[in-house]
């Protein structure tokens, strides 16, 4: 089965998603998160878990692809001194793509939104610093395997703040500064979103019309994140990282606590 069923949106229902997935792709480009935007946006949408998972990898891939390619473009990247983070984050995601594939809909009904609560508030609690950076400096590539092998798997499940979490255990593991961690996160992040899609594509979880519409506006989103993350530096990262943070905590505290939707 390589294809979903049809799905019937509303016009604004659509558009709102849409202006979603751009303010995602924009907040993901520059601290990681639009999954905690784009997720829960879906299910409110009434899509079933595991279309949901599916086409916001869809769109996730577009996302993160166009905000790699401008952090490598710029020189923020270099993938000969990450091969294996990014061989281990491939093989992660695949595991965890199949067992999200294998996964009952009534568990990820469950799953989902305390997935996500529980990545706003660690996101809200941590606190990434900055780090001097050298080139010459040497990138531990020991670390890459568990940190990938992790992180890739996390993001083939479910993958709301994969981006974010990538940021902060780069920062911890390296010697990098935020602008070159997080080059690093979008980086991975389209691995194991370009990984985890081919499993939902073969499985026919992938609502294709409203993945593609919400990809483009994120891929607008993302374009424009990382041009403003590059050209702010770390004083504006830090900031913007930490506003995330707050905003989906509380938002998510306020309707998963309170029922709010």
């Amino acid at each position: 089965m390589l294809f979903a069923p049809e799905l019937t949106l509303e016009p604004i229902t659509l558009l709102l998603l849409v202006g979603v997935a751009f303010t995602a792709g924009f907040i993901d480009a520059i601290a990681g998160g639009g999954g905690l935007l784009t997720i829960p946006a879906l299910l409110t949408a009434g899509l079933p878990p595991h279309l949901v998972l599916g086409t916001n990898k869809l769109c996730a891939t577009f996302g993160s692809a166009t905000a790699s390619y401008t952090f490598y473009r710029r020189k923020l990247f270099d993938p000969r001194r990450w091969r294996n983070a990014l061989l281990a984050t491939a093989i992660g995601a695949l595991l965890g793509a199949l067992l999200a594939h294998w996964l009952p809909a009534a568990w990820l009904n469950q799953m989902l939104p305390v997935i996500v609560f529980a990545c706003g508030l660690y996101l809200l609690f941590s606190q990434p610093q900055p780090a001097e950076h050298s080139e010459q400096q040497v990138i531990a590539s020991g670390r890459q395997w568990p940190q990938g092998l992790s992180l890739g798997f996390y993001d083939g499940v479910a993958g709301p703040g994969t981006g974010a979490f990538w940021t902060i255990s780069s920062l911890l593991l390296y010697p990098l500064d935020l602008l070159r961690a997080s080059g690093v996160a979008r980086s991975m992040n389209f691995v194991s979103n370009a990984v985890a899609l081919g499993v939902f594509i073969v499985s026919g979880q992938v609502a294709w019309l409203l993945g593609i519409c919400m990809g483009l506006a994120l891929m607008a989103g993302a374009f424009i994140g990382a041009h403003t993350a590059i050209k702010g530096g770390n004083r504006f990262i830090r900031p913007v990282f930490i506003l995330v943070v707050l905003g989906l905590t509380a938002r998510l505290a306020w309707q998963h606590w309170f029922g709010q939707a």
